[in-house]
């Protein structure tokens, strides 16, 4: 008889709080605790390239949403607080929202920054998780391609429509009407000498 398949712990954000980083970023998806893809320089630039180009929009506009990276995420904080993602970028428009240095339930906009060592399943997990949480705009942003996609809530109908860009478009920013990020902007990046290795390995 085979034997029986041992259950992983499944574990809340309090549960997860616990855990020690030892300098490895983690992230609660469903109550599993996963390690994080280590971000490289050029990953890193393109995140302070959009930040910054969202935060002058945002205070030119005298807007009340805040522009935050790479903080503990709490999508389905009603429903049991066993998701935490920690997006590259995120805006949320809603103050109350950002609490202790987290965000429960669901900011108005991720941008996630893909490394080689990103799974296929890893970005479907997420994908799905914040559409579940029903985020309004969500971007997938490739360094190594230069392509980002874009996802966009329709109120109407609860569907996404996506868009594809690369560094020869301008980007719309589909919760901000009249943003337009240049590609060219977003991926003036110095070139990560190690990226073709570490996806080798």
């Amino acid at each position: 008889m085979a034997a029986a398949r041992k259950l992983e712990p499944l574990y809340t954000y309090e549960d997860y709080r616990k855990v020690p980083e030892n300098g490895v970023k983690l992230e609660l998806i469903d109550g599993k605790i996963r390690a994080m893809a280590s971000a490289t320089s050029g990953h890193q630039e393109i995140s302070l390239n959009l930040s910054a180009r969202l935060r002058e929009h945002l205070r030119k506009k005298g807007s009340k949403c805040r522009v935050i990276q790479d903080v503990d995420t709490r999508l389905n904080y009603a429903q049991g607080d066993k998701t935490a993602v920690r997006p590259d970028v995120l805006v949320v428009c809603s103050p109350s929202k950002i609490y202790r240095g987290t965000v429960i339930g669901a900011p108005d906009f991720v941008a996630e920054i893909w490394s080689p060592s990103n799974t296929h399943k890893e970005r479907v997990e997420k994908f799905a998780k914040y559409r579940e949480a029903k985020v309004r705009e969500i971007w997938f942003i490739d360094p190594k391609t230069k392509i980002v996609e874009t996802y966009c809530l329709d109120e109407a109908s609860g569907r996404y429509v996506s868009y594809l860009y690369t560094e020869d478009d301008d980007i719309n920013v589909g919760i901000f009407p009249n943003l337009l990020i240049e590609g060219a902007e977003l991926f003036d990046t110095i070139e990560d000498t190690d990226d073709d290795e570490e996806e080798e390995r």
